[in-house]
C-alpha cells in the first residue's frame, strides 16, 4: 500500500469543500487569491458529489469538477480532489474509478456532511454511527483505484455524540485511508461554536496524517487549533471565504489583502460567463454577505447590493 506521508513533510493548507458555496467559480477565485499572495493552497476538495443507486457517468464529474478538463487543477494551478458521498461500496468504488480515469488526482470520501436530507438517505455523518460501514466503503474504494492515487476520508467527531471516536479512527486506519480530515464537532453540534480541536488529538496516534478543520477564522485560531489538535495540517472553510487572505495571514501577519485589492477579484467573479447569470448574482450576494464578517467596508456595499437585481448595477457600485 502506497504511503502518502511525503505529502505532509511540511504543514499543509487546504481549501475545504463547502456545499453550495465553494463551487468551481469560488474555488477558482479563492485559489487565485492565495496564489497571488504567494501562499497557494496545497489542494482543494470539491463539493461532495452524491452517489446513489448507480455509478456516476463522466458528465456528472465534469459538471461538479470542470477542473478535470485542465489536468485536475484550477487556473492558478491548485490541485482539486474529487469528493464522493454515498453508502453503497460498489457504486462508490465504481464512481471513484471513473473519476480517476477522468484525471482525478485523489478521491475524498465524505462522512461529515450534517445536512438532514443527506443523513436521511443514509449518507454523510449518519454513517459515523456505523464504523463497520465506514470501513467497508473506504476499503472498497481503496482497492478499486490505483494504489498511487490517494483515498482520504473526511469525518466529524461523531453523529449525536463522541462515543465512537476510537472505533471510527480504527475503521479509517484499517481500511488504509491515505489521510483523515476531521471537523472538530459532531453532527448534532452543527456549526455552532466552539469547535473541539482538542478532541482531534487522539486521532494523531493512528499513524496516518491528520488534518484539522472547524472554526478557523483568524491566524490566532489556526495556531490554537494546530496546538490543541496536535497536528500542523489545517483545512480552511468559512474563514477562508470571509477573509480570502487567511491562508497568507497564518504564515505572515503582514500579508493582508486590502478591500481595494479584493474588489478586482469580486469583479472577476461577477464577470464569469456562466449561463445562469441570475444564479451568479445570488452567489455573489452570498459571498458579499460573508465578507461583511471579514471586512468593515463590505457592510455598506452589502446594504446597497442586496436590493439590486441587475449585474451591471452591482459592477458599477464596485
Amino acid at each position: 500500500m502506497t504511503d502518502f506521508h511525503h505529502l505532509f513533510t511540511r504543514p499543509v493548507r487546504l481549501l475545504a469543500p463547502m456545499e453550495g458555496l465553494t463551487d468551481p467559480l469560488m474555488r477558482q477565485v479563492l485559489t487565485q487569491i492565495a496564489h497571488d499572495l504567494g501562499t497557494p493552497y496545497d489542494w482543494s476538495v470539491s463539493e461532495f458529489i452524491r452517489v446513489t443507486h448507480y455509478p456516476l457517468p463522466a458528465h456528472v464529474f465534469y459538471k461538479y469538477v470542470p477542473e478535470l478538463h485542465t489536468d485536475g487543477k484550477t487556473a492558478s494551478g491548485t490541485p482539486i480532489h474529487v469528493q464522493l458521498l454515498g453508502n453503497n461500496p460498489e457504486t462508490m468504488s465504481q464512481s471513484a474509478v471513473t473519476a480517476v480515469e477522468l484525471g482525478a488526482r485523489a478521491i475524498d470520501l465524505n462522512f461529515g456532511c450534517p445536512a438532514k436530507t443527506v443523513n436521511n438517505h443514509k449518507g454523510g455523518s449518519v454513517l459515523l454511527d456505523e464504523p463497520d460501514t465506514l470501513y467497508t466503503i473506504i476499503s472498497a474504494v481503496r482497492k478499486a483505484v490505483p494504489s498511487d492515487v490517494p483515498v482520504s476520508a473526511k469525518i466529524r467527531l461523531g453523529y449525536t455524540d463522541m462515543g465512537k471516536m476510537t472505533q471510527i479512527g480504527q475503521a479509517v486506519k484499517s481500511a488504509h485511508a491515505s489521510w483523515l480530515t476531521i471537523h472538530a464537532r459532531t453532527k448534532t453540534q452543527g456549526y455552532k461554536p466552539p469547535a473541539y480541536w482538542d478532541k482531534i488529538a487522539p486521532f494523531t496516534t493512528l499513524g496516518l496524517p491528520i488534518i484539522a478543520n472547524g472554526e478557523i477564522w483568524t491566524a490566532k485560531d489556526a495556531t490554537c487549533c494546530a496546538n490543541q489538535a496536535s497536528t500542523p495540517h489545517l483545512m480552511l472553510g468559512r474563514g477562508a471565504v470571509t477573509r480570502p487572505d487567511l491562508i497568507a495571514l497564518i504564515n505572515n501577519a503582514d500579508k493582508t489583502l486590502t478591500w481595494q485589492q479584493l474588489i478586482a477579484y469580486q469583479l472577476a467573479f461577477l464577470n464569469d460567463d456562466t449561463d445562469n447569470q441570475k444564479g451568479l448574482i445570488g452567489r455573489y450576494k452570498q459571498w458579499l454577505g460573508m465578507l461583511t464578517k471579514g471586512y468593515t467596508e463590505a457592510e455598506d456595499l452589502w446594504q446597497m447590493v442586496k436590493k439590486l437585481k441587475l449585474k451591471d448595477e452591482i459592477i458599477a457600485l464596485l
